[in-house]
């Protein structure tokens, strides 16, 4: 849930693990419709997302942050 209401752009903390979703989920199609190496893109995919949750970026974060997308902050306690 996010704190601003109003709040209408995706943050990179949301966008990463969307992305990566869509792309683990495209792959098993790929694999079931065509070929069984598709599934090291989820392997690659998989990685990346543990390596994003581990340290803070991985190479589809930074691309979001160069096309302008922002990190999400905190909400403030009342």
């Amino acid at each position: 849930m996010s704190c601003a209401a109003g709040s209408v752009r995706p943050s990179i903390d949301r966008a990463v693990p969307a992305l990566g979703g869509t792309v683990v989920l495209a792959s098993l199609a790929l694999t079931r419709l065509h070929d069984r190496r598709w599934q090291a893109l989820t392997a690659f995919v998989g990685g990346n997302l543990v390596f994003y949750s581990a340290v803070g970026w991985c190479p589809a974060s930074l691309v979001m942050r160069r096309l302008g997308m922002e990190q999400s902050t905190p909400c403030a306690k009342p």
